[in-house]
């Protein structure tokens, strides 16, 4: 039987080039000149830092990584924006916490889409972080991609393991 698995994964690589190439950029710019603006990733913690010294160029900032990300391809659904906080040294922060993986509810949500289809022979099961497809028809498993691919659950999904 055809099955692939649903799963949410980050490309670490792709995401420190993107935070190299926004910290040059901002290194460069005028309007970011003596402003001492850091874009900081943290990979144990999954998190991107901007620290500024105004809540405007923090927004600036946050601009020029999010066109670095979509440039190579990483989804802005996988970061989650916290508020701009005040820090010490009158700077501001701001940071983003980056998600990995599907959560349990979002799995259900996944699983509970997948029924509504109404398709016939076609099952879904959670496993860990992951939700693999089963069914008995390939036409019917590619149905459920581009169902999945259309409804926005707010997570970057992709889809491996196609096996007939």
């Amino acid at each position: 039987m055809p099955t692939f698995d649903i799963v949410s994964e980050l490309e670490l690589q792709e995401i420190r080039n993107a935070v190299d190439q926004a910290s040059r950029e901002i290194t460069n710019r005028f309007d970011f000149k003596a402003t001492n603006t850091l874009v900081d990733l943290n990979e144990k913690d999954n998190t991107i830092t901007i620290t500024t010294v105004a809540e405007d160029r923090c927004n600036a900032a946050r601009q020029v990584l999010e066109e670095k990300l979509v440039k190579r391809k990483v989804s802005l659904k996988s970061l989650d924006w916290g508020k701009v906080i005040d820090a010490a040294g009158g700077t501001v922060r701001q940071v983003a916490a980056m998600q990995a993986g599907i959560s349990s509810d979002k799995a259900k949500q996944i699983n509970r889409t997948i029924k509504e289809l109404g398709l016939k022979g076609i099952t879904s099961q959670t496993q860990g972080e992951q939700v693999r497809v089963t069914g008995k028809k390939r036409d019917d498993l590619q149905e459920v991609i581009a169902a999945l691919k259309e409804k926005d659950l707010g997570i970057p999904l992709q889809f491996e393991n196609f096996r007939d």
